[in-house]
């Protein structure tokens, strides 16, 4: 007689069987291709609550279980002023996915939503100084963030249209302030319909927007550029009709980038003409 899977086994079978190919694959390419997770790694799973943090969650948790590579994990939630509702959201759902979290609180949201002057980009600095040091007392040498496919598209066409360079978002960095930690995005590779998709098909429901300062926002991005990325992602589902490999060309593209042919670029802090070595 076949026994009846509880629903956090049901979750995980969809991972690896129904969305083998949206969601378990792309992310172990990422794993493998960055080299993302080393031997001996303690890493902080990052949780902020929402769709994408919840699944890197359960990806990190599978393939711990199955990876030959040992490694540890800490499943991290920072409370940064949450409301009551999405607090307990996250709580539920870490407890519905079996992840076992370790919760810690800050001021965040009091400290950037009294700030007058950008209050968006002092949240989401003040959010990661506070994880990669709270990760580190944990003895973790890693955090992972819940940055997917989409998310590396639009910051590329934002940085070119709105911050006026060409500038991706890569899928690991050292920290220029923790000495020996390092930030890995682990969905760099998983494409957020699929997210979606996966989210829908289980019947889950994750928190959106926790922010404060914009308690009912249907599109703030912590930081990441609000309104301008819900443009952008706008301007993207456009080009897509007409070519559908739209998002897969940009993605390449910042694998393939030719200094030969850049007038300028930087690298290391210092900015660099092509002019340098033009008559070499």
């Amino acid at each position: 007689m076949s026994r009846t899977l509880e629903t956090c086994q049901l979750i995980e079978r969809s991972i690896i069987r129904k969305y083998r190919k949206e969601l378990w694959n792309p992310f172990v390419a990422a794993v493998k291709r960055y080299e993302l997770i080393r031997p001996g790694d303690r890493i902080a799973v990052c949780i902020s609550g929402g769709k994408d943090s919840m699944l890197m969650a359960k990806l990190m948790q599978e393939l711990h279980r199955h990876s030959e590579v040992p490694f540890e994990l800490v499943f991290l939630v920072m409370d940064p002023g949450y409301n009551e509702l999405n607090r307990l959201k996250i709580e539920q759902n870490a407890a519905l996915l079996q992840i076992p979290i370790t919760v810690f609180e800050t001021d965040v949201f009091e400290v950037a939503n009294s700030s007058e002057k950008n209050p968006c980009y002092l949240c989401a600095r003040m959010r990661r100084g506070y994880l990669y040091s709270q990760a580190k007392q944990l003895g973790c040498n890693k955090i992972a963030l819940g940055h997917h496919f989409n998310d590396v598209i639009e910051t590329t066409v934002m940085a070119m249209f709105y911050g006026s360079q060409l500038q991706a978002m890569p899928p690991k960095l050292h920290s220029a302030n923790f000495e020996g930690m390092e930030l890995i995005r682990p969905l760099y590779c998983v494409h957020e319909e699929d997210i979606l998709a996966w989210k829908r098909y289980n019947d889950l429901e994750f928190i959106q927007c926790a922010c404060r300062f914009t308690e009912n926002c249907a599109v703030c991005d912590n930081g990441g550029g609000g309104s301008k990325r819900q443009e952008i992602k706008t301007l993207l589902r456009r080009l897509k009709r007409d070519n559908p490999d739209i998002e897969k060309s940009i993605f390449n593209s910042i694998h393939s980038v030719c200094l030969d042919t850049m007038v300028g670029y930087k690298t290391k802090g210092q900015l660099h003409s092509f002019l340098d070595h033009y008559d070499e």
